[in-house]
C-alpha cells in the first residue's frame, strides 16, 4: 500500500479552483472566453506547481490530488500551525 500523498495548500487550492472552472465550462453554452482563459491559467499554474518538479510526480499524484481537492477540509498538515 502507498503511503498517502501530502499536498501543499496552494497546490489543493488551485485544483479546487480548477474543478468547477471545468465543470462551468462544460456546462456553458455561451460567453465561454472567460471561463475558457481561467481554465488555461488554472491548468498552467497547476501543471508548473513546484510540487511537480519530480520526474513521475504528475502521474502519481494528479489523480489523489482531484480527490484530496474533493474531500479537503482546511487541518493543518504535520509540522504546519493552524490558521
Amino acid at each position: 500500500m502507498r503511503p498517502p500523498f501530502r499536498f501543499p495548500e496552494d497546490l489543493i487550492t488551485l485544483e479546487r479552483a480548477w474543478q468547477p472552472t471545468y465543470a462551468d465550462l462544460a456546462q456553458a453554452r455561451a460567453g465561454t472566453t472567460v471561463l475558457r482563459r481561467r481554465l488555461i491559467a488554472l491548468s498552467g499554474t497547476l501543471c508548473t506547481h513546484p510540487y511537480w518538479a519530480a520526474p513521475a510526480a504528475w502521474r502519481a499524484g494528479g489523480v489523489e490530488l482531484r480527490r484530496a481537492a474533493r474531500t479537503h477540509t482546511s487541518a493543518p498538515a504535520e509540522g504546519e500551525a493552524a490558521a
